[in-house]
């Protein structure tokens, strides 16, 4: 298995830039715990970051990437210590000072960008407010204050200054608010920016837009950036060094070039495969669609009232505008947009979630008011919805054997002399789940476990349609890779029509035949999958494959595991 990687020739390929380094750390130990019970998930990490480089530390959930970027920041949580190293910021030992000394020296010389921005600020305060309090004492008068705010802002790319420093964050978007700690993290000219996952909760054009931002940041004011990312894709994109994280330990280590296209550990090896750009269908026969659309989506419109600061009556937002739309059976189609952008009120209205304005849905040519009440049933049954949170989807009270059998229950599904805890290690074994899964509670299985629960829920049912909305984004790559293999299984061994919601072009690619493009409530492209990807034509459209994370890894030869 070949990587080719293609990256901007003014990578350092083989050393680190010269000079003394911003920041080292030096065999890092971190435990958590309680009770004298402690478990290490940071096992002698050793790394280091120097002026005008962006250095990776890549691996999935519990690798300890995170907890080895808290360790160096100092905010690591409750329960969570250091054992045992060395952390020195631009040449000082922070060992050898004071807890108040080496909180100041943290707070001078280091910044960090966390992954949810929303989470990150204060919600009572303003924007304005949260700048001046995170600038130092010594940035003057509070007009001197508030001008160094207003430059903030205006650094980081917001335009509208002043109306963003009167907003609180709700009132803006996750990637105003992303630039917002971005200038809170830079408030007091730090010489290292560490940004623990700072886009995994945007969209992949925002996404890009963010990295872009950190990138030139990096550059005009000669930063060091640690940048932390579960995302293989992101890290080749956009670092010139990279440290591979696992069990808590560094696995692999070396400029990102190299380590990508020569990776010498199998964990690097399975993060690649895992990388959306990358995945790839294994040979098979096309899945066989009918002519016929199994749903016709006929001129639908729908609107929600809003409401609107300063005014008393609500404003209504068109959340789709005529939208037409046929679905074979058989087929596998994606609808992909930024957020706004339509396309899960569309999912909502295909299974009857939610009701169009104007315009009618068709199921296999019959619109759903002219169905009698047992076609109707029949039709609810046959149409099934995945979310994107598996947490919120299942009830945490119940065990998985009862979140599975409460569909095939309530709506009479025939067993043919099957009992109901037989079926339901039926469906956990189609979804690959060990039956002793069965009498598990939904807090004790990981996310990539709970989707397999929810999509065995689905398929209790046996449907004919299932529409999956974002159900991956949540997800860890290999995670990830995991549970779209497996929608691809299901769909041909099942024979299913599926309409998969995603903001990623790259996931959409490995699953569906045909894509389907929306941007402000209508559609502005669709056609087969290949065709999408070689030869988009709408300017949305080529932007938003432009910001598919992992574009620098050129491809993998031959179907991946």
């Amino acid at each position: 298995m070949t990587t080719v990687l293609v990256q901007s020739p003014d990578r350092d390929e083989t050393r680190p830039p010269p000079g003394d380094p911003i920041a080292v750390v030096d065999d890092l130990r971190v435990s958590v715990g309680g009770d004298g019970q402690r478990h290490l998930v940071v096992d002698g990490v050793s790394l280091s970051v120097h002026a005008g480089e962006t250095v990776g530390l890549v691996g999935e959930s519990g690798s300890g990437k995170t907890m080895t970027a808290l360790g160096l920041a100092g905010l690591l949580p409750r329960g969570a210590a250091v054992d045992s190293g060395r952390i020195t910021l631009s040449g000082i030992d922070l060992a050898a000072l004071t807890d108040r000394r080496r909180a100041r020296v943290r707070a001078e010389r280091l910044g960090v960008v966390f992954q949810n921005p929303t989470a990150s600020l204060n919600p009572r305060l303003t924007i304005a407010t949260q700048l001046l309090e995170a600038l130092p004492r010594t940035a003057g008068s509070r007009a001197r204050r508030r001008a160094r705010a207003a430059e903030l802002l205006g650094r980081v790319g917001i335009t509208e200054v002043g109306k963003t420093l009167g907003a609180f964050p709700h009132e803006l978007s996750g990637g105003l608010n992303q630039r917002v700690v971005i200038a809170l993290a830079l408030a007091r000219d730090p010489a290292l920016l560490i940004a623990d996952e700072p886009t995994t909760a945007l969209d992949v054009s925002v996404q890009a837009q963010v990295l872009d931002l950190i990138d030139r940041l990096k550059d005009e004011l000669g930063l060091g950036v640690l940048l932390v990312s579960h995302d293989i894709g992101v890290i080749g994109d956009r670092t010139d060094r990279v440290h591979v994280m696992s069990q808590g330990r560094i696995v692999e280590s070396g400029p990102t070039r190299r380590v990508l296209h020569a990776p010498e550990h199998e964990y690097t090896r399975e993060l690649l495969a895992a990388t959306p750009a990358l995945l790839r269908r294994a040979p098979a026969e096309p899945v066989k669609t009918t002519a016929e659309p199994l749903v016709r989506v006929c001129d639908v419109r729908r609107a929600f009232p809003v409401a609107v600061p300063g005014r008393l009556r609500k404003a209504r937002h068109v959340a789709l505008h005529g939208v037409s739309l046929d679905i074979p059976s058989g087929a596998a189609v994606g609808i992909v947009g930024e957020s706004g952008s339509g396309k899960t009120t569309l999912a909502r209205q295909i299974v009857g979630l939610d009701r169009p304005d104007d315009g009618m849905i068709e199921y296999d040519g019959v619109p759903p008011d002219r169905l009698d009440r047992e076609a109707a049933r029949r039709w609810r049954r046959a149409v099934q919805y995945v979310f994107q949170d598996p947490y919120g989807a299942l009830d945490p009270r119940l065990t998985v054997e009862r979140s599975i059998a409460e569909p095939l229950e309530l709506n009479g599904v025939d067993l043919s002399g099957t009992t109901v805890p037989d079926r339901v290690r039926e469906l956990l074994g189609e979804v690959e789940l060990p039956p002793s899964f069965a009498r598990r509670l939904p807090r004790e299985l990981s996310g990539g476990q709970l989707q397999r629960v929810v999509i065995a829920r689905a398929l209790a049912n046996d449907p004919r349609l299932v529409v999956a909305d974002e159900p991956v984004s949540a997800l860890d790559l290999s995670v990830q890779a995991r549970i779209l293999r497996l929608l691809e299984r299901l769909r041909r061994e099942r024979g299913l029509t599926l309409v998969f919601i995603s903001h990623d072009l790259a996931v959409v690619r490995f699953l569906c035949d045909h894509v389907v493009v929306m941007e402000r409530g209508r559609i502005v492209e669709s056609g087969p999958t290949e065709q999408i990807y070689t030869a988009p034509a709408h300017p949305y459209t080529r932007a938003l494959l432009a910001a598919v994370p992992g574009t620098s890894i050129a491809s993998h030869e031959g179907a991946l595991p």
